[in-house]
């Protein structure tokens, strides 16, 4: 199973605008991004190849950690991508407590209804190589970035800073196309 270095991305490799995002999967702010922001940007905008979304996995606990390594779990991104959706959606059910065994069961079940496998995903939760690369992916992009928070967002390398409602951030975007 490679759950390595590829980036979560999806929309045209040759979109003129790039929206990264660098969240954790257990941030309540980041699912309402991606509940709020990203479904409506993937309508109008990734799905038309205007934009193309990067999520960076920036995990702040253990349990986002081992959600991540589970998102990437999968070789297809566009599963990913919906198994990303579902552990936002999720996110009440799972993140919750402090005892990582039964938080990872939690994460397991909604990667199963994904099309998962059981071994397949302990597999990758065993994978010391996939954690390193994710928590090397998140040093970088610190110092990078300085991301102080999730999700921290930027539009074609500048940061966004505007309010985490879909008006705002597609003023940003038209804003920004129409000087392209």
């Amino acid at each position: 199973v490679n759950a390595e270095n590829r980036i979560l991305s999806i929309g045209d490799s040759g979109a003129k605008i790039t929206v990264k995002v660098f969240s954790s999967l257990t941030c309540p702010h980041c699912a309402n991004f991606h509940k709020n922001i990203f479904e409506n940007l993937k309508k109008e905008f990734i799905d038309k190849g205007i934009v193309k979304f990067e999520h960076h996995g920036f995990p702040l606990d253990l349990a986002a950690l081992n959600a991540e390594i589970i998102v990437r779990c999968h070789e297809d991104k566009n599963k990913s991508f919906q198994l990303l959706g579902e552990i936002y959606k999720k996110q009440k059910k799972w993140a919750v407590g402090s005892d990582i065994n039964i938080i990872n069961e939690s994460i397991k079940k909604i990667g199963s209804s994904s099309g998962l496998g059981d071994m397949q995903m302990n597999k990758c939760l065993d994978n010391n190589k996939t954690q390193d690369l994710i928590l090397n992916e998140r040093i970088d992009a610190q110092k990078k970035y300085k991301i102080q928070s999730t999700p921290t967002i930027f539009i074609n390398e500048k940061k966004y800073n505007g309010n985490q409602d879909y008006k705002s951030f597609k003023k940003t975007i038209d804003k920004l196309l129409n000087k392209l």
